[in-house]
């Protein structure tokens, strides 16, 4: 039986290359046409555009024999973008046909009352309780999904779409397909390869079962499925590691105090996973990457982030080292990485030019599931308003989330609080101001304040508030808002609340919480008083002074949902 993998062009397909090779099964890619007939088993994953799938697997001529092998009855798994274009279209793209083998639209998810995309981790229920049939998906597991369309479970609407429903997850009070199969087509629209170990499991099922013979069984009468008064979406705890290279040319994890990060004061050190180096600045050096990346993987971390601080972001793109820190982690680590820094329009030393696309495509295609972009989004969103909000298609925003769709896009924001007189402001920001409460901290009270975005770490101010910035990116087509705060980073007090509950009502993206956790209480206020989907630390998970295990133990004691 031969294993074979797709790759349309555009998406991470290697850390579902990874998943395969750890669960020990050997497998080939489809390079042409005719391996299709070479195939007895095939996996096409992939994220992205639905109309980029489309059109790569047409330009490349694999459209027809794709289509061709679906029908032949040997087993396909599709994951994300590989189960959608088993239907008929998607409202992302209408003129553009998917395989049409479910005569189904995918629609957009509601943005009303909840933030698209649905990213994060959810349960999906099997309309069957028959383990057999299951392919591994369990109701009391937890999947990572990342997407902005849906195809809606609806068995009295739609009867002969729903018979191809063999899961359903409901985010909000949608419910939709996260699994659908018949015969030996498969889906699945979470990634089974960022699920941890119960993705493995997923994959593991379906090419065992696969392996020993299919018996296509007949579907049992579909019923509708009413939403719950709550669904199980969770809320994520994130690791983040700010990645430099040291004089040696070692990549390590560097965290400084208020995004004071001095590289040239740094006493070259080689160091171990558990070494951690006091500098001058109060600079903390804190081990290498690729080991923490695994070590945080094990305590649970729902989602990783590398940040690429230093000048080597601007590496000729062969010869970047943080795709081999993203390659290396992603062969150990099984749920979403996020990489940043260096992701726009570069030219390489010997002037090759190097689109904002190509360099996010490389580190997809190593591993990477979402980049994130801090200055220049700054620079589009300050073009985009002096445009009077046209878009023009140039900005890295809008070309990555072309290709690879909104959700591979963060915005990193870095604001910083400007203070002024609450009695005689009159000034554009008005709207946006703060206002230190009676009972807060005492250097806050009568106080206002708006807060203004900077570039460069923070060195630079820039004409653009944080809500201004944080609705144009969404403009421009980002899928994530990952929200720091210069004031509060490396000072342990606490998550900014009043930024980020200005944030989150200002756009309907996901915003990450960033910046000033202290205490696994921290993660509690920010999640029970902002809503906000996820939160990240660095330092305080760095040194050990709070294990990710703790916060979810304390959140999931105060009702807050989060994957154990």
């Amino acid at each position: 039986m031969a294993l074979f993998l797709l790759d349309h062009g555009a998406g991470n397909v290697q850390s579902l290359a990874n998943s395969i090779r750890k669960l020990g099964y050997d497998f080939s890619w489809i390079s042409s046409p005719e391996d299709f007939h070479k195939a007895s088993i095939l996996v096409f994953p992939g994220q992205g555009a639905f109309h980029t799938a489309i059109e790569c697997l047409t330009e490349r001529g694999l459209l027809e024999p794709l289509y061709d092998y679906i029908h032949s009855g040997k087993p396909y798994f599709g994951i994300c973008i590989g189960m959608q274009v088993l239907f008929a279209s998607s409202a992302e793209s209408p003129s553009t046909l998917g395989l049409g083998l479910i005569p189904c639209q995918m629609e957009r998810f509601d943005d009303t009352t909840k933030p698209v995309p649905h990213m994060g981790w959810n349960t999906a229920e099997p309309i069957d309780l028959d383990t057999l049939s299951s392919e591994g998906v369990s109701s009391s597991d937890h999947y990572y999904f990342v997407h902005s369309y849906r195809a809606k479970y609806d068995p009295e609407g739609n009867p002969e779409a729903a018979l191809w429903a063999h899961s359903t997850t409901q985010y909000g009070q949608e419910v939709f397909m996260s699994t659908v199969q018949k015969g030996s087509v498969f889906g699945a629209q979470f990634h089974p390869e960022k699920s941890s170990v119960a993705g493995l499991n997923v994959i593991d099922a379906w090419i065992k079962q696969s392996l020993a013979g299919r018996t296509p069984a007949e579907p049992s009468p579909r019923i509708p499925r009413p939403p719950k008064p709550q669904h199980g979406f969770t809320r994520r705890i994130i690791a983040c590691m700010d990645v430099r290279a040291n004089d040696e040319g070692d990549l390590i994890v560097t965290k400084g105090d208020q995004y004071d990060v001095r590289e040239k004061s740094l006493t070259p050190t080689l160091l171990s996973t558990a070494t951690a180096v006091k500098t001058a600045g109060a600079v903390r050096n804190l081990g290498k990457p690729v080991a923490l990346a695994a070590r945080y993987f094990k305590s649970g971390a729902d989602e990783l982030c590398l940040l690429n601080i230093t000048s080597f972001r601007h590496s000729p793109l062969q010869d970047q080292p943080m795709l081999a820190v993203v390659r290396a982690a992603a062969e150990r680590v099984f749920v979403p990485l996020t990489i940043g820094g260096g992701i726009k329009d570069t030219v390489d030393p010997d002037g090759t030019k190097r689109s904002a696309v190509e360099v996010a495509g490389a580190y997809f295609r190593v591993g990477a599931d979402k980049v994130s972009i801090g200055s220049e989004a700054v620079y589009a969103v300050e073009k985009l308003r002096a445009a009077d909000g046209s878009l023009d298609g140039s900005s890295a925003i809008e070309t990555i989330s072309k290709v690879y769709g909104s959700q591979a896009v963060v915005v990193s924001i870095d604001p910083k609080r400007v203070y002024v007189d609450p009695t005689t402001y009159d000034g554009p920001y008005k709207d946006e101001l703060v206002h230190g409460r009676p009972g807060g901290p005492e250097n806050e009270r009568g106080r206002a304040w708006w807060y203004q975005c900077t570039v460069s770490g923070g060195r630079e101010t820039r004409p653009v508030s944080v809500v201004q910035l944080a609705q144009g990116a969404q403009i421009l087509g980002a899928g994530e808002i990952l929200l720091n705060s210069i004031d509060r980073d490396g000072t342990g007090l606490g998550f900014d609340h009043d930024l980020i509950g200005l944030v989150k009502r200002a756009v309907t993206i996901p915003v990450v919480a960033s910046s000033g956790a202290g205490t696994k209480e921290h993660f509690v206020s920010v999640f029970m008083e902002t809503g906000v989907e996820a939160a990240l630390a660095a330092g305080i998970f760095h040194r050990e002074e709070v294990g990710i295990q703790e916060v979810k133990l304390a959140s999931g004691q105060a009702g807050i949902n989060v994957r154990s």
